[in-house]
């Protein structure tokens, strides 16, 4: 007579990447990397849009403040400070307009040619991410096959044990019972021994 209980019959579920079919977040990494780039290539182009922004600023103000120093009252030393300030501002305006040019034309540039060859779309997903989906599942197959035949023994066993236990309880109970006579003793044993085998 076996000895498990219903308890032991929960079944372990793994989240490891080499049971079937949890390789699905590795594929997933494919299509994250595809958006990935797309998103670096907004997080790049806002920052541009932002030295942009920041080089016209310097631009309006510096020519601003020009006009209003060449119609003021300043004159010498004061005036060429001032001007020096605004000649800075100049080409602090220049500095910030060349790294929006190098943002947009290397770094978007680079990030979307990579893009562009190393993910290539098909009908509904990346090529890349389908052709190792369908990898896995042809390395997956036998092992998997494998494993279902296991689970199925795995299920049978328990079922077995289970019968097996029923029956036993069923026996005990009846030979503790003395209204029963010994032929119902003895055809209760036979239904015992049929539901086992």
């Amino acid at each position: 007579m076996s000895h498990h209980s219903d308890d032991n019959m929960l079944i372990a579920t793994s989240d490891s990447f080499w049971e079937p079919g949890n390789y699905k977040r590795t594929t997933k990494r494919i299509e994250d990397g595809h958006k990935l780039c797309d998103s670096l290539i907004a997080l790049v182009q806002e920052r541009a849009e932002i030295e942009k922004s920041y080089a016209k600023a310097l631009k309006n103000w510096s020519k601003n403040w020009n006009d209003k120093i060449e119609k003021g009252p300043e004159y010498g030393t004061t005036e060429a400070a001032w001007k020096g300030v605004l000649v800075e501002s100049d080409r602090l305006c220049d500095l910030h307009l060349r790294v929006k040019e190098n943002l947009c034309n290397d770094i978007i540039q680079q990030v979307k040619t990579w893009q562009k060859d190393t993910y290539h779309k098909s009908m509904m997903t990346l090529k890349e991410r389908k052709e190792m989906e369908d990898a896995f599942k042809k390395a997956q197959k036998p092992w998997a096959k494998l494993l279902q035949k296991v689970e199925k023994a795995k299920a049978e066993y328990h079922n077995s044990c289970k019968t097996e236990r029923t029956a036993a309880n069923m026996e005990r109970n009846a030979s503790a019972d003395s209204s029963l006579s010994p032929d119902q003793m003895a055809r209760g044993s036979e239904n015992v021994c049929q539901t086992l085998y």
